[in-house]
């Protein structure tokens, strides 16, 4: 799934190669940076740590990258942990205690925090303290630990799995948007020179326009297309290049793959163009439904080519031509 948004193992070094450590060399999310900025800048002026902060949207939006700048602007260090991550309530207190003054602790994935640890969060972002219960049954006392003043960055692709409680004890909440073809753009020719391989405008706007909007797709092209252009000693990455690399991956011109067209494919011949249920559509493409509604069902809804309706998802028109099906009248009456 190389037009996949989730984090895959090979993203992990090259992420850290490519990713931006400043605000200026972060390109796109002008909003969000803006207000970070003010964030920041307060707090700094007060002498004191930023307030808790949550950032939501689909996969590879930024929102690891963010939280590294945070830590980075602040001067504070950075610990990074996931929710599946932290299985035992003690998981998190030894985290948690080892924390410094000012230090940032980044969740990746909080709403797959279970509720007891979630219940631990509460009073450590609230007051800074750490609640350990010693014992069982009657005799079990509860002994109060004070933590040092840190700033907790969650960040989520499904705002709506994580509770009010814990939703409500962040002070800032962000949510990151797909791209602009141009600032994705950007983000190729900032990365090919850190990749030292040359690359012109369309060759960038070839990848651009096939990245799903999303940065971190984007570079993983960018990394399949070099690999192209060093096999065949070309001098730098050119739209034909581009194109034919692309091809070989067997993606569209809209960063469609084989997957992406077969869901399209399978509502339209199986289902009539739909309404489907998200169950019924994982039996018949044999794709999880977590994999469906967090990897590809977000960029088909973006390219409007899905729709979600009250009784399932439905194929568009604009899918269909994109295809080369014919269109059936009769599905405007589902939506």
């Amino acid at each position: 799934m190389i037009t996949s948004s989730s984090e895959q193992i090979d993203d992990t070094k090259l992420d850290a190669t490519l990713r931006p450590q400043t605000f200026s060399e972060y390109v796109g999310q002008k909003k969000v940076k803006k207000n970070l900025d003010i964030l920041i800048g307060a707090a700094r002026k007060r002498k004191e740590p930023i307030e808790h902060v949550l950032l939501y949207g689909p996969a590879g939006l930024g929102k690891t990258t963010l939280a590294h700048i945070i830590a980075n602007e602040t001067g504070a260090n950075i610990r990074v942990t996931s929710g599946p991550a932290i299985e035992k309530v003690g998981d998190l207190g030894s985290i948690l205690t080892n924390l410094n003054d000012g230090d940032v602790l980044f969740i990746d994935e909080i709403h797959r925090l279970n509720k007891l640890i979630e219940e631990v969060l509460y009073p450590a972002m609230e007051d800074f303290k750490l609640d350990i219960i010693i014992g069982k049954g009657p005799s079990a006392k509860t002994l109060q630990l004070d933590l040092p003043r840190f700033t907790l960055i969650g960040a989520t692709t499904r705002l709506g799995s994580i509770s009010s409680p814990l939703r409500n004890r962040f002070g800032v909440i962000h949510r990151l948007d797909f791209y602009e073809n141009e600032e994705i753009e950007k983000i190729i020719h900032r990365s090919s020179k850190i990749l030292s391989i040359p690359i012109d405008s369309a060759g960038a706007k070839a990848i651009s326009v096939c990245s799903r909007q999303t940065p971190r797709v984007a570079n993983r092209l960018l990394k399949r297309v070099r690999d192209c252009a060093q096999i065949e000693d070309a001098r730098q990455i050119d739209e034909n290049l581009a194109v034919r690399a692309l091809e070989m991956l067997e993606i569209d011109g809209l960063g469609l793959e084989p997957t992406d067209r077969h869901i399209l494919e399978t509502v339209i011949h199986k289902f009539g163009g739909g309404p489907v249920g998200i169950q019924t559509l994982s039996a018949a493409t044999s794709e999880e439904v977590q994999t469906i509604e967090d990897v590809y069902e977000p960029y088909l809804l973006q390219v409007g080519f899905l729709a979600r309706t009250p009784r399932g998802r439905v194929v568009t028109e604009p899918a269909y031509k994109h295809l080369g099906i014919e269109y059936n009248k009769e599905q405007d009456k589902l939506f």
